[in-house]
């Protein structure tokens, strides 16, 4: 039993509330001691609450209650109670059920109920039916407490929601309030007995152990992670969200509330900054990580301004060896730590706004380069979902256009599909008019993450690329090789090219060719370059044949 049902079987024992709750499916599963008594012990368990209540099944009682169920806000309504009574019911999310409360109608019961109903709001999540900040503060107070003396040992694990953002900004925030409401459901299915759950911000979950062994903690803390890693299906949809939880112990990392919410913060940070949906437990060492992180973030602000941001260049390849492009990569030289790969400057960019300007000046200086290789190459620009739902893309590829005078024909743009989770008009005409400006279009990392074909019908692309993930074993798994078999000849009858990145062999150069693969790109055909280097290996975009046996 967890900490929160002790405290409501504790509370249905002395309380003068007529209380019942029910599970998902309206089946009894708790009342009150008075409850029972009013109803002369006749309420057996797993009984429907429309044979407690039979008003409940009809009329407005009927719409309160699937009301509560779906939007889990709490409500008010008259209701019949057997045997032939007219009654207020106080009703509220409880669990994944629903608790209900009649409120009398002399005055000082209908103020008894009032007041429970406020203690109740006053403590709990109205969305989730979880308890809150409010509730978690002092649950880590009560917790730190030292009992006799000494202090007992205790966990927080804090939660937070991986790639939640995007879907609330693309699918917007009814889907997102349905998703928290299913997360919640996910915490509270991996709670141990004794445990306490909270939802304390927007995708910010913590659950509470006390007097247990930590690893204890760590192993509730990867059964979420574990959880998580189903994808939520909402409205036919399926959802990839993952989490990331972060660990401290009271009182080792700390003593007090606020102390302990802060290591679990670090420790939670840790998680994410490694590749999220992994857990991290706090030490000492996630401090001066934090710290160089800060010192990152300050120092990405000045990059642009102190020229410390530069782009190398990967050769695109026909099976041929005839050199079509090279695709632009942001890379940063910090004067002080060295080369820093993009994977970890550019969530910063991205949480502090900055991608936009980067981005901007990511496609003009690529569209500049390009302008000194034979006209026949192109060039291909990742955009960040920031850049692409900032909403002046179109407005800043015609400037960089006219500023560099490139042929629009010779700039491809890779998007990814998480800026298409919601096939909008504004998503649609955004690549309409890159389109009518004569930008290549190309769908990044095609096979990973959500892969909906409706993208392909209604979106105007003009290549896939099949995902590196698919190519590093393609020589010998076979999953591997029908996936991306079918990309191809889907692709192809959709009159779109096939680019595979990742290529690292001659197996897998060879394969891919076999297949009717359009473009290779890769270590083994060639790695990033300087833009000196690039011009150098462009020149010689008509002499094909070394790189022909280079495939081979």
């Amino acid at each position: 039993m967890t900490s929160d049902e002790q405290a409501l079987s504790e509370f249905l024992k002395h309380t003068h509330e007529l209380a019942s709750f029910y599970d998902s499916d309206l089946s009894l599963i708790q009342f009150s001691a008075r409850l029972e008594t009013v109803r002369s012990g006749n309420l057996p368990l797993g009984a429907s609450l429309f044979d407690i209540y039979p008003g409940a099944a009809t009329g407005e009682a009927k719409r309160a209650l699937d009301k509560v169920l779906l939007t889990r806000a709490p409500t008010t309504f008259n209701i019949t109670a057997a045997p032939n009574r007219e009654v207020q019911v106080w009703a509220f999310p409880a669990a994944d059920g629903i608790g209900l409360i009649e409120v009398a109608n002399s005055p000082a019961r209908a103020a008894e109920a009032e007041h429970s109903k406020l203690m109740y709001q006053a403590n709990h999540d109205v969305l989730t039916g979880l308890q809150n900040r409010q509730r978690l503060s002092e649950r880590l107070k009560e917790i730190l407490t030292p009992n006799d003396g000494l202090h007992v040992r205790s966990a927080l694990l804090q939660i937070d929601l991986d790639d939640f953002k995007s879907v609330n900004d693309t699918l917007g925030h009814g889907t997102g309030d349905t998703l928290l409401k299913l997360a919640a459901d996910r915490i509270r299915g991996v709670l141990q007995e004794g445990d306490s759950a909270f939802r304390y911000a927007g995708d910010e979950f913590a659950i509470i152990q006390y007097g247990k062994d930590p690893k204890e903690a760590e192993s509730v803390a990867q059964a979420l992670v574990d959880a998580f890693k189903i994808p939520f299906i909402i409205n036919g949809m399926p959802l990839f969200v993952g989490a990331s939880v972060g660990v401290a112990f009271g009182p080792q990392h700390g003593t007090q509330g606020e102390e302990l919410m802060k290591a679990a913060d670090i420790a939670l940070y840790a998680a994410k900054g490694e590749g999220r949906g992994c857990v991290r437990t706090f030490n000492r060492s996630m401090m001066l990580l934090i710290e160089q992180r800060e010192s990152l973030r300050r120092s990405l602000r000045l990059a642009l301004e102190r020229r410390e941001l530069l782009l190398e260049y990967q050769p695109l390849l026909r099976s041929s060896g005839q050199i079509v492009g090279f695709e632009a990569l942001l890379r940063w030289d910090h004067p002080e730590i060295g080369r820093i790969t993009p994977n970890v400057f550019i969530p910063i960019a991205e949480s502090d706004g900055l991608m936009e300007e980067i981005g901007r000046w990511v496609l003009e200086e690529a569209c500049r380069q390009a302008m000194t290789w034979p006209d026949s190459l192109n060039v291909a620009v990742n955009l960040s979902p920031a850049q692409f739902l900032g909403g002046s893309i179109t407005d800043v590829v015609a400037q960089v256009i006219d500023s560099t005078g490139i042929n629009a024909g010779r700039i491809e743009l890779e998007i990814t599909e998480s800026v298409l989770l919601e096939e909008t008009v504004d998503n649609l005409d955004t690549l309409n008019t890159l389109n009518v400006l004569g930008i290549r279009i190309s769908l990044d990392d095609f096979g990973t993450r959500y892969s909906s074909l409706s993208y392909l019908k209604n979106f105007p692309f003009d290549s896939l690329k099949i995902d590196k993930y698919f190519i590093q074993d393609i020589e010998k798994e076979h999953k591997s090789q029908t996936i991306a078999r079918a990309i191809i000849a889907m692709a192809h009858g959709l009159d779109m090219m096939v680019t595979a990145e990742g290529v690292e062999t001659a197996m897998q150069a060879r394969w891919l060719i076999n297949e009717g693969c359009d473009i290779l790109q890769g270590y083994h055909l060639g790695r990033p370059m300087s833009a000196e280097k690039a011009r150098i290996f462009a020149s010689k975009a008509r002499a094909p044949r070394r790189r022909r046996e280079r495939i081979n």
